[in-house]
């Protein structure tokens, strides 16, 4: 089994000998990684390690203080219709303020490897980010998660609370189980025959009602077709599969009845508007009415988390820091400075 490595590709071709630190800053970056052809705004590192059997490499972005660091870091985790690079305007925050920030694509996603026959849970995900980690010489960070980044926040925080000093939860799912409201399970392979039609009008019209509520800007274009361009691109066949593999597991491990265990101090970020329920689609009439309530499961949530703090943008839906970025990291801001 090989040692796991910190592979940085930076702006280079990557070569199936690359078991070693590489500075490529005077080459370009591969045109298509794991199947993601998207320009991230900062030099693109890979973690190359053995996952269940397989080598596998996760790619992610180091990205230094702008300034004078504050000693601190931060890890942001994406959503399950998310890559790294849309956590890039909390970044740049972050960094101007003293953070080393880590962006990682978790195993399955955008530009990190998209495994056959690979085991999908949130634990296994905690476990990946955690060797990044470790590999980094990261002991300990405030974890940041967004959508399912936020149930993989609250599982890594339950399964390594001595290495976090905060955990912020951003329109998390698994703030209910939905099976248990009487969502009906649906077969994987029916999921992947969905998966494996989305395209730009499909993705836009999905997250238009849910993540922007009813609004659109053309700024939420680039995220909309970094999206489709995986499902489009080289490996689109089996990010697709990977993709229904995900929305099993979310469906599948809810986190909710664990959040009264978390022990370190968190935020909770709402956005009032969102209505995400994974699954609700094919959900009766009657249920799919009353899930994905976001201004009740957020006091909900916040009332059975030991040491929470709630902030609700209530004209806001499932992405606050795309849709208002000043106002959602003037709220960040203001939770991280008080600690």
């Amino acid at each position: 089994m090989k040692t796991s490595k910190v592979i940085v590709v930076g702006l280079t071709l990557l070569t199936s000998s690359a078991a070693e630190i590489i500075n490529g800053t005077n080459t370009a970056i591969p045109k298509d990684l794991n199947g993601s052809n998207f320009t991230y705004q900062w030099p693109v590192n890979l973690y190359r390690f053995s996952s269940q059997r397989q080598d596998v490499e996760m790619a992610f972005m180091d990205v230094r203080p702008t300034n004078v660091s504050n000693g601190k870091v931060a890890v942001l985790l994406h959503g399950k219709n998310f890559c790294g690079a849309t956590w890039n305007a909390t970044a740049n925050v972050l960094a101007r303020v003293g953070y080393r920030v880590i962006l990682p694509d978790q195993i399955g996603f955008c530009k990190s490897t998209k495994p056959e026959g690979y085991q999908f849970s949130l634990q296994q995900l905690a476990t990946n980010t955690y060797g990044l980690l470790r590999e980094l010489g990261v002991s300990n960070a405030t974890i940041i998660g967004h959508s399912m980044g936020g149930m993989l926040a609250t599982r890594y925080s339950l399964m390594y609370p001595s290495n976090i000093s905060a955990t912020v939860l951003v329109n998390p799912i698994g703030l209910e189980d939905w099976k248990a409201k009487g969502e009906p399970y649906q077969n994987i392979d029916v999921t992947y025959i969905t998966e494996s039609a989305s395209n730009y009008t499909t993705i836009r019209a999905y997250e238009q009602p849910t993540y922007y509520v009813n609004t659109w800007q053309p700024e939420y274009d680039v995220w909309v077709n970094m999206l489709s361009n995986i499902y489009a691109g080289s490996k689109g066949r089996i990010f697709a599969y990977n993709q229904a593999l995900t929305t099993d597991m979310v469906i599948t491990q809810p986190v909710v009845y664990e959040f009264p265990l978390l022990k370190t101090k968190t935020l909770l970020m709402i956005g009032d508007k969102d209505n995400t329920a994974i699954g609700k689609q094919w959900a009766p009439p009657e249920v799919r009415a009353i899930l994905g309530n976001y201004s009740v499961l957020g006091k909900e949530v916040a009332k059975m988390i030991p040491n929470a703090t709630l902030i609700e943008f209530e004209d806001l839906g499932h992405a606050p820091q795309i849709q208002e970025p000043a106002r959602f990291h003037d709220a960040l801001l203001g939770w991280l400075n008080k600690g």
